[in-house]
């Protein structure tokens, strides 16, 4: 397994890999109502935010192939976290996390004290076991559902420390 920076050459497959998973990310499953949403995951969009210095993505390759990636908006918004079937379970998805995680940590002055994540229904277990904890109710917006979560890392100053 490879795991590098993504480039704006891996927006086509990141897209496809994101329109796999549109049935399970849209409330209607043929995806009415999420138009906006969809062209926010769209090859073209996709491209932008890998040339925006606001994204830090990360892919995983196996055999050439794109397993999975994951990208975090302003060092600690975890804005996707794709994994595809045949590489799930395995730990790609975990990898890829961690890797994300240390290198945003090592890339914000003072460290990052919280990370967020709206999390589609289907993947809340997995970011649960990453240590994030519901932020808020189950959201219905624009077509798509998802549970706002947090996993804080550190105490702000002033503040008691939170534990995953």
């Amino acid at each position: 397994m490879i795991i590098r920076p993504a480039t704006p050459d891996d927006a086509r497959a990141i897209a496809a890999l994101i329109a796999g998973f549109q049935r399970e990310l849209t409330v209607d499953p043929d995806g009415a109502g999420a138009e906006g949403f969809l062209a926010s995951v769209s090859e073209a969009a996709e491209r932008r935010y890998l040339a925006s210095p606001r994204y830090r993505f990360l892919v995983a390759e196996r055999a050439g192939a794109l397993a999975g990636f994951i990208a975090l908006r302003d060092g600690s918004h975890l804005f996707h976290l794709f994994v595809a079937a045949p590489h799930q379970r395995t730990g790609v998805a975990r990898m890829l996390w961690q890797r994300a995680r240390d290198l945003a940590g090592q890339e914000q002055p003072g460290g990052i004290v919280a990370f967020t994540v709206n999390a589609s229904p289907g993947a809340v277990a997995a970011y649960r076991a990453f240590g994030f904890r519901p932020a808020g109710d189950l959201v219905e917006r624009d077509g798509i559902r998802f549970l706002p979560m947090r996993l804080t890392v550190a105490a702000a100053p002033g503040t008691e420390e939170e534990s995953p």
